[in-house]
């Protein structure tokens, strides 16, 4: 029998139905990763899917594979790219990947401006989100929303969080800027600006 094909899209209402299935393996896996998560009820996640803010793994059928979401932060300034996980029988298939690619192009596109960031203890993820563009940053440079981290109450590493005044803990902040992504990007275009960068830079 040939393996399913796998769907990678925008989640809607119609994929609520995996919501627990979801909670329950992201709870698994932290707990076998020994890491913390901040916990999201199932109500948090099937509103993330009514307004079309996570992005559905699901095979031809119509068993769930994997999910991620994204939330704006501070009027759109920010955006969180959160809860990526992946079922145990479908990773290492690049499915992961896929899912953060999704959901990192989705959140450019609906909010072009917006900083992009993402808090993880996981290198896998690290690494999908440095060749996204996203560098590693202090807390300092992500939202400052005391709501976004009211989620991480839930999380066992709380406490180093509150200890450190919300500095720092054991998670990685990494942000992707699309005005310094921008700025890079024309620089590397132009040998004009090249020619413009280090003439200004000899002379500092």
């Amino acid at each position: 029998m040939e393996n399913p094909m796998i769907f990678v899209r925008i989640a809607t209402i119609n994929d609520i139905k995996y919501v627990d299935e979801i909670i329950q393996e992201t709870e698994s896996s932290a707990i076998a990763r020994g890491s913390g998560i901040s916990k999201r009820t199932p109500e948090s996640l099937a509103q993330k899917m009514r307004d079309e803010k996570a992005v559905i793994a699901v095979t031809s059928n119509g068993d769930w594979v994997g999910f991620a979401y994204f939330e704006t932060w501070e009027n759109d300034q920010f955006i969180a790219n959160s809860g990526l996980i992946v079922s145990p029988k479908f990773r290492k298939s690049g499915v992961a990947r896929a899912i953060k690619e999704r959901i990192f192009r989705i959140s450019r596109r609906r909010f072009p401006q917006a900083k992009v960031f993402s808090i993880t203890s996981g290198m896998a993820i690290m690494k999908m989100n440095t060749q996204l563009g996203f560098e590693p940053v202090t807390f300092a440079e992500i939202t400052h929303d005391p709501n976004f981290w009211e989620g991480c109450k839930s999380c066992v590493n709380y406490k180093v969080l509150e200890g450190k005044k919300k500095c720092n803990c054991l998670c990685t902040a990494m942000l992707f800027d699309p005005e310094k992504v921008k700025q890079e990007q024309q620089l590397q275009l132009s040998p004009e600006s090249y020619q413009r960068y280090f003439s200004s830079t000899k002379h500092s």
